[in-house]
């Protein structure tokens, strides 16, 4: 089981928006850089671990400081990305560069960089050579097919479109070499959201099992293995989180059993475990609708957080100072898009609500803002951070209609 509890009280939230007003996220600092310190003393035994945090998940600089500050690297998957990592100060291989159907110029940006490049097909090596040349360490993304389970959000292994199959495994590591490549990774990704930790230990088991395949078939020494990311945190109260410790109990046995003796670095691409849990869509009731069913209609809607909407996916509803009344009424949160799936929750059992409520949306810090669009003139909200003294810093600004206009020119109209 996991509480859903909330760093603040009604009284203290409602002094936070009267200065900034609803909807907005808000990320909990202290409690992410505690997260991260215990994912990184659970895996202290590995020499040279490292934690790349995937910048897709929560792509604010102010997020991406903090996790600098406690020794995360980056995985990026685009220019942007590139660039707010480089603002923080990352470089070089505190960087992976993670990409499909990649842009030339984005390859010559982790170039630039020193970033590690991790290949999502056989084409890209020479795609890559002819954009930027082929740096002396390069990494390549597994999709192992049938042999193991998708989940719905990434699918089935074989359907996905990222990665090399074993075979072209192979022939890249055997192209790569004779091209003059030095230093070599292995990655893979094949499931998101997941809470079952033997998945990431048999993930381990499969890496672990392939470097030792390529390094005698190819004759090339990997240097690390990125067990990728995928984490899930425990959106319902009657699941539990990831045991950490578990995990890594359970990778360092296969590592130590399969690779004896070696000094193979071990790197995760982690992101929503992070930062996902210690983050909060805060949104102000505006209407209450008794028509064929009671609907709760927010100042938020799904252009702020649009997972409920494209995956049905649950994320549970705090009323502030009524936490401790009975939930004796089912509704559906919704927004004001002019979609009938704009909605946080569907048949879900609330306290009274009532408008000028304060509705918080718990575990929004990875994959919450970071989804967010335009659609309907809907307007992206602001981030605020809170800081680890209890003070509130604003680390983006809300859109404003200028903002949505700006790429327009209405003078020739």
């Amino acid at each position: 089981m996991t509480e859903k509890t909330l760093p603040f009280g009604r009284e203290r939230l409602e002094e936070i928006i009267r200065k900034h007003p609803t909807p907005f996220h808000i990320y909990d600092e202290k409690a992410i850089r505690a997260n991260v310190r215990r994912l990184l003393a659970a895996f202290a035994w590995a020499q040279g671990f490292r934690e790349y945090f995937a910048v897709k998940a929560t792509p604010n600089p102010h997020i991406l400081k903090i996790l600098r500050e406690e020794g995360l690297g980056a995985d990026c998957s685009s220019l942007p990305e590139l660039v707010l990592s480089e603002a923080v100060g990352l470089a070089g291989e505190e960087i992976m560069f993670s990409s499909n159907d990649t842009p030339a110029a984005e390859f010559a940006k982790a170039r630039d960089l020193g970033a590690v490049v991790n290949l999502d097909d056989i084409t890209h090596i020479d795609f890559l050579e002819e954009a930027c040349g082929l740096p002396e360490i390069i990494s390549c993304r597994y999709n192992p097919g049938p042999l193991r389970r998708g989940n719905a959000i990434i699918g089935k292994p074989e359907e996905a479109k990222y990665g090399f199959t074993r075979e072209q495994l192979l022939e890249g590591y055997r192209i790569l070499r004779s091209r003059g490549v030095k230093r070599f990774g292995l990655h893979t990704m094949v499931i998101s959201n997941e809470l079952n930790v033997r998945y990431f230990i048999e993930t381990a088991v499969m890496l672990f099992e392939l470097v030792r395949e390529l390094e005698e078939a190819v004759g090339v020494r990997f240097e690390f293995v990125n067990l990728g990311g995928g984490i899930g945190i425990p959106y319902r109260p009657e699941e539990d989180a990831v045991d950490l410790e578990e995990l890594s109990r359970g990778v360092r046995e296969a590592y130590e059993r399969i690779l004896p003796g070696r000094r193979l670095r071990i790197t995760m691409e982690c992101g929503r475990m992070i930062t996902g849990p210690h983050g909060y869509l805060i949104s102000r009731v505006l209407h209450r609708k008794d028509t064929y069913k009671t609907y709760i209609g927010l100042d938020a809607n799904m252009a702020h957080l649009m997972r409920p909407a494209i995956y049905g996916a649950y994320h549970h509803i705090t009323v502030l100072g009524k936490e401790n009344e009975e939930r004796s009424e089912i509704c559906d949160v919704t927004g004001s898009l002019c979609e009938n799936n704009d909605k946080f929750a569907v048949d879900r059992r609330l306290p009274p609500v009532e408008p000028g409520d304060i509705i918080a949306i718990h575990d929004t810090g990875a994959h919450g803002h970071a989804m967010g669009f335009n659609y309907n003139g809907k307007l992206r909200s602001a981030e605020l951070l809170l800081e680890a003294d209890g003070g509130v810093r604003l680390i983006r600004r809300a859109e404003t209609v200028d903002d949505y206009l700006a790429t327009l020119d209405l003078t020739a109209l």
